[in-house]
């Protein structure tokens, strides 16, 4: 499954639209806002796959029996740029387990790259809902490479991705590799230069959410 906001007229598109703004991203506040707030959108959507069951609720005035979800969810993220679009998904989450990994892409002289992980925090992953949060889609490397090592910690359910702005050459590479997750997209841009940068994209998500590599 593919679901894709900007295919819908929603109040979503504001917020990818102010990412996207050059002179908006001077104000990294907000732009960490709305990282946060597309993660919030998106967490609201997948929310409506989960299992639910009817609980019993007391109120002042009587007993309301409320449908809520009954699901184990775990929020999976990729260090740094993911920080804010994890916390979005927490907010409406906030029960949720969190898996942590850290990654990056080491560049060549030849303007090739490669997928250097360092670090993976992550409980037991079996039976669960697993969401792995990463703004940027763009080949899809880094994605492929944090649920291959994800596997390692039980197997979920269901496996849902997250992203504010994908290539469709990314979502094709992730389709391929898990024909069964859920993918869930703020916007799908076509272009990818040859160093890998989605086109129009917003630039580097990281940079622009903390400021510039040290």
């Amino acid at each position: 499954m593919l679901v894709n906001l900007a295919d819908r007229h929603s109040i979503a598109n504001r917020f990818v639209a102010e990412l996207r703004n050059a002179e908006v991203q001077k104000d990294r506040l907000r732009f960490r806002r709305n990282l946060e707030r597309i993660g919030e959108v998106l967490a609201y959507e997948i929310s409506q796959t989960l299992d639910y069951e009817p609980v019993e609720v007391e109120t002042p005035l009587g007993v309301a029996t409320p449908m809520l979800p009954t699901s184990r969810v775990v929020l999976a993220t990729i260090l740094r740029a993911g920080v804010p679009f994890h916390q979005g998904m927490l907010n409406y989450f906030d029960q949720a387990d969190n898996a942590f990994i850290s990654a990056y892409r080491r560049h060549h002289k030849d303007g090739s790259f490669d997928i250097q992980l360092e670090y993976v925090s992550c409980g037991d992953l079996t039976d669960s809902v697993l969401i792995l949060a990463d703004p940027m889609l763009a080949t899809g490397a880094s994605i492929v490479m944090a649920l291959k090592h994800l596997e390692r910690h039980g197997t979920p359910r269901a496996v849902h991705v997250a992203a504010v702005i994908a290539s469709s050459a990314g979502v094709e590479a992730v389709q391929r590799q898990y024909p069964k997750a859920h993918i869930w997209l703020g916007a799908i841009d076509e272009e990818l230069t040859a160093k890998s940068y989605i086109v129009p994209g917003l630039g580097d998500a990281g940079d622009l959410a903390y400021g510039d590599k040290m």
